[in-house]
C-alpha cells in the first residue's frame, strides 16, 4: 500500500520532469516514477482497501496502547558514499526502500511519529528510537519524546563523547 501510493505520487509530481529533463532525475526517482506509471486502477483500488484496513487495525491497537516504540532504522548509520543499504545481515535488499521499512511502515499509518536519540553502537554510531502516537495526539507524543530524552540524557551526548553502550544490530553488508 505504501509503495503503491508513493509511486503514484512521485509519478504524478515528477513524471513530467523525468520526461523533459531526464538528466536531472536520479536513478531512484526514475525507478519510482516508472513504478507509478505501471499502476493500474485495480492496483490503486487494492491499495485503498489496504489503507482502510490498516487504519482500522491501527485504531484497535491504539485503543489499548498510548505509544508504540520501535527502531528508527534496521541499520546503524552507514558510509555516506553508499547509495543505499544493499544487504542486511546477509539478506539482500531488493530496492532502495527495503532497508528503511521500519520508518515507512509507520508512515503508512499516517500516525504522528518522533525519532529520539537512544544511544550508540559499540563503535560509536548513533541509534534512534521511533515513538509513534495515537491519531491527533501529537502533543502527547511530543511529551513522551521529551520525557524519554530527559530520562536518558541521550539527546545531550554527541557521538564523539559517547561511551559505547554495547548496542549491536544489523550492519550493512555484514
Amino acid at each position: 500500500m505504501f509503495r503503491t501510493f508513493r509511486a503514484f505520487r512521485l509519478a504524478t509530481f515528477y513524471g513530467e520532469l523525468l520526461d523533459t529533463h531526464p538528466d536531472l532525475v536520479g536513478a531512484n526517482m526514475t525507478w519510482n516514477v516508472q513504478r507509478g506509471r505501471e499502476l493500474t486502477v485495480a492496483g490503486l483500488s487494492r491499495a485503498t482497501m489496504l489503507r482502510a484496513a490498516l487504519a482500522e487495525r491501527i485504531s484497535e491497537f491504539f485503543a489499548e496502547v498510548d505509544v508504540l516504540a520501535c527502531p528508527v532504522s534496521q541499520v546503524a548509520p552507514f558510509d555516506v558514499t553508499l547509495d543505499w543499504v544493499h544487504e542486511i545481515n546477509g539478506q539482500p535488499q531488493q530496492t532502495y526502500l527495503d532497508w528503511m521499512a521500519s520508518a515507512y511502515l509507520i508512515s503508512a499509518t499516517g500516525l504522528p511519529a518522533a525519532s529520539v536519540p537512544a544511544g550508540f553502537t559499540a563503535d560509536g554510531r548513533p541509534v534512534g528510537l521511533q515513538l509513534v502516537g495515537r491519531r491527533r495526539a501529537e502533543w502527547d507524543l511530543l511529551a513522551v519524546a521529551h520525557a524519554f530524552e530527559a530520562a536518558t540524557g541521550h539527546a545531550a551526548v554527541t557521538p564523539a563523547s559517547a561511551p559505547p553502550l554495547g548496542i549491536t544490530g544489523p550492519q550493512p553488508g555484514a
